[in-house]
Formats: structure tokens, sequence, C-alpha cells
């Protein structure tokens, strides 16, 4: 069993020269190393080294398939990272992560409605036809050519900073899967929430795969199957709750997505109010579409929140 570590473990002693990625420079900031980029509002620091490498070592347990059920096909790790380290990646990543309260208004049956997110989001990343150069700006991934859209210049796409990057990596290695985006929610309580969906959108294209990492408090993963075509309606299919702890992993892929809604309902009862809980998903979206959507609804064009250590609450950044 490896040595506990404490918080201070993830800013121990960082290597002398900084490191460089095709995400651009990142130059040795204060006691250690940061990912740093032109749409960062802050500096993000990385993960010491030895966590680096513990990270890369991972899963903790195995993956156990779940695929008894039509059209299902899960595979869970309980944990993936190991409970000493989740929780102090937990406490880790909410204190450096920027997160966002996005609001925004949709048309349902010719009904104009504004919605407000019920819980903390944060996004980085950038869809297959581009990649960003060594200046960290979004160029065409066939050509080189600097992509011009006018898009980006109002919520500029941005990589992934180097503390989710390495479980970006050893998430791939595990898998086999391919991921580009990696979105961030932070759930404040057993109020925050996220109601049935699923992710299958047209620029994931077909039967995507995504992996979504629990920290901090446990809270219910619920999935349910979508409604059968006429004619199909007697196919055994039953709803499954998996009670996600922290360091948990689950891999929805095959027609899990197309097939099947997923949802964080909200919780009551003891500790709800203290339940602070971060959800990691990483995905792989195919066109620009991806880019624009993801952006859209988990930045979007309103002000940055940071977490306070002090006051133990998201409070507004003013930089």
């Amino acid at each position: 069993m490896p040595e506990k570590r404490t918080l201070d473990a993830f800013f121990g002693v960082t290597p002398k020269k900084p490191r460089t990625d095709t995400n651009g420079p990142e130059p040795l900031s204060g006691d250690g190393l940061k990912s740093m980029h032109p749409a960062y509002p802050h500096p993000i620091t990385d993960l010491s080294l030895s966590v680096s490498k513990e990270i890369a070592s991972l899963p903790a347990r195995p993956g156990k398939v779940i695929n008894d059920q039509p059209d299902l096909d899960l595979l869970y790790f309980e944990p993936y990272i190991p409970s000493y380290l989740a929780k102090d990646l937990f406490k880790f990543l909410r204190q450096e992560l920027p997160f966002y309260r996005v609001e925004y208004d949709i048309n349902r049956g010719g009904l104009s409605t504004h919605i407000k997110t019920p819980r903390w989001t944060t996004v980085f990343g950038l869809d297959d036809t581009s990649i960003f150069n060594e200046a960290g700006l979004p160029i065409d991934s066939k050509t080189g050519v600097k992509v011009s859209d006018k898009k980006y210049d109002t919520i500029p796409p941005r990589p992934i900073p180097k503390c989710l990057e390495d479980l970006r990596l050893s998430t791939e290695a595990v898998t086999g899967c391919k991921f580009n985006f990696c979105l961030v929610n932070y759930y404040a309580s057993g109020a925050d929430s996220i109601s049935y969906h699923s992710d299958d959108e047209r620029f994931l294209g077909l039967d995507p795969a995504i992996a979504s990492f629990s920290l901090g408090a446990r809270r219910d993963f619920m999935l349910k199957h979508k409604p059968f075509p006429p004619g199909e309606e007697d196919k055994a299919s039953k709803p499954l709750k998996l009670p996600l702890a922290s360091g948990d992993m689950i891999l929805m892929r095959g027609t899990t997505q197309s097939k099947w809604l997923h949802s964080i309902p909200k919780r009551t009862g003891k500790n709800a109010e203290d339940g602070g809980r971060i959800n990691i998903t990483f995905r792989r979206a195919m066109v620009k579409g991806g880019t624009e959507n993801y952006y859209n609804y988990n930045v979007g064009s309103g002000p940055v929140y940071r977490w306070d250590s002090m006051k133990k609450e998201m409070m507004l950044w003013k930089g």
C-alpha cells in the first residue's frame, strides 16, 4: 500500500526544467510548474512529479463489466483512484480550477426559458479538426493553418491543463479510448444535480465512449433505458443505481448513450449540505460543433469563480 499523501504533496519538488508540449510552453512559476494559456483566467498548478507518476500507474482495481441489460455496456472501477489520493485530488482541483455558473436561454415549445445551471462547470479541450500550436492557438489538424472562427473569439478554446491531462492519459491507456475534451462539474451540495440525459450529440460520433470520474461526496448515479419503439416494450430492462464513491470511474461505451439516460439526482437528508463532489468526464468531439457546444454551456460569457478555502464556498474571482 503506497504511503498516504497530504495535499502538500501536490506542491512538492518539481523538475528544474519547464515542461513543454503541443499545448504550448508552461514555465516554472512560484514553487512549482503551472499550466498557462492566454484563455485561462489564471495559471493552473501542475501536480507534483510523484503524483503524476502514481496516476500513470492506475487503476487501483480492475474494472467490472456491466452489460446484463439491453443495450447497456459499462466498465465500472471501484475505485480507479485510491481513496487517500482521491481525497486530496478533490481538494486540489476544487482549489485550482476556474469554475462558472452558466446561464442561457432555450426555446421549448415556442416559449423562451431561462436556464440557470444547477452546478458549477468548467471545460478544456478542442475537437478533432484542430490542435493547439506552440503559441496555444487553434490550427487546422491537417493543414496547420490558423483556424479563423468568430465563435472562438467569443469563448477561446483552451488546452487541458497538466493536472487533468495526467488523468486523461492514464484513462486512455487503460480503456483504449481517445479523448480530446475534459468537462468538470462541481456539485457544492446535495441541492446541485443534473437531470436525466444522454451524451449522444452528433458531434460525438456514433456510440461514443465517455469516462466519468467521481471525487468527493458519494452520490447516486442513476440510469434508465430510453422508451422502446412500438413492439419492443417487452424487453427486460430495469433502472440501475450505482452509489459512486470518491475515486470511482464509469466508462460508458457502446450503445449506452444512444439507448440509456443517466442522472445525478438531488441528495436530501443527513450531510446533504456539505456533500461537495467533483465529476470529471473525458470525451471526444469530432467536429467544431462540439467545441462550440462545450464552451457555450460550460464556460459561457459570465464571470469566473474560484474556491475560497476560508469561506468554504465558490466566490467571484476578480483577478
